[in-house]
């Protein structure tokens, strides 16, 4: 098996990543998102090049790495990090106007 196993690594984070976290980059501009995983699939394959297999440890070491702080920034500001509630309270952290509907 070649690179098939980054690329399936990749798919499988995005995707897991994405879901979970979507509740968390409500604001955030799609070509920021785009930007983000385009960044990370050209790293972990030029990793591949040069260490093979060993590139997925990237991936794993940047997505537990990406969790602990993610989960310390929502503890410390009050912040639930798996629900992303008080919504209000993630929103005037972030510097988001808080959306008309809401109000």
């Amino acid at each position: 098996m070649g690179i098939e196993l980054e690329l399936f690594g990749l798919l499988t984070l995005s995707v897991v990543a994405e879901s979970a976290n979507a509740r968390f980059s409500l604001e955030i501009p799609v070509w920021k998102k785009v930007l983000k995983w385009l960044g990370l699939t050209v790293i972990t394959l030029g990793l591949y090049a040069v260490v093979r297999h060993w590139a997925l440890v990237f991936l794993v070491v940047l997505s537990v790495a990406g969790m602990t702080v993610h989960f310390v920034w929502c503890r410390r500001h009050g912040i639930d990090p798996m629900r992303a509630t008080p919504l209000r309270k993630l929103y005037e952290l972030q510097g988001w106007p808080w959306p008309e509907e809401y109000r």
